[in-house]
């Protein structure tokens, strides 16, 4: 039993960074399986959905561990200003060390999938709706209203991912750095 669990995670750990790299039509079952060495027989077996359950396990996988990152950022200071402009700057570093070569985490899959598959893009609009909750909240606990917390939640991860998707096009961190130098101005005009 717990091979066939490895196995399981092997694929979707797998898929969720190809997904990432290649996008979801870019990415084949067969590239999956060669690279994450498991057993052809194993894919079915835990994804009889397929190429699209497989994909939906990945954007929720990656979401998990998205939400932790988030969570792990905000927790680094009690005041939202810097929390979040530190948790950007902390995205900043990242992805001059590492995150160029990783892809943006579910923006691959929401895009080319949005159209054509529904499960997968409800998948991935609970995985942005929860990075929302988590700014809004942060915010919320500091004293903004719940309204305008929400608005700013949607504001700051649109914020983030527009940043990101900047930063892959320019292959710098610039936007990022942007990004966060303007948390002081948008949150305390609010």
């Amino acid at each position: 039993m717990k091979e066939k669990e490895n196995a399981k995670d092997k694929l979707i750990k797998t898929a969720s960074k190809l997904f990432q790299l290649q996008g979801y039509h870019g990415t084949g079952l067969n590239q999956i399986l060669k690279e994450s060495g498991a057993p052809k027989g194993s894919l079915y077996y835990h994804f009889p959905g397929g190429k699209e359950q497989l994909a939906l396990e990945s954007v929720q996988f990656t979401a998990q561990s998205i939400i932790k990152q988030i969570n792990e950022g905000l927790n680094q200071s009690t005041d939202p200003i810097q929390a979040i402009q530190g948790f950007i700057n902390d995205l900043a570093e990242r992805f001059t060390k590492e995150s160029a070569e990783e892809g943006i985490p579910i923006a691959a899959i929401a895009l080319e999938t949005s159209l054509s598959s529904e499960t997968l893009r409800k998948a991935c609009q609970t995985a942005y709706g929860s990075y929302q909750d988590i700014f809004s909240q942060k915010l919320i606990d500091a004293g903004f209203k719940v309204e305008k917390a929400r608005e700013l939640g949607v504001f700051l991860n649109a914020l983030i991912e527009g940043s990101f998707l900047l930063s892959f096009t320019t292959g710098t961190n610039q936007p990022l750095q942007i990004a966060a130098e303007q948390i002081p101005t948008i949150l305390k005009g609010s």
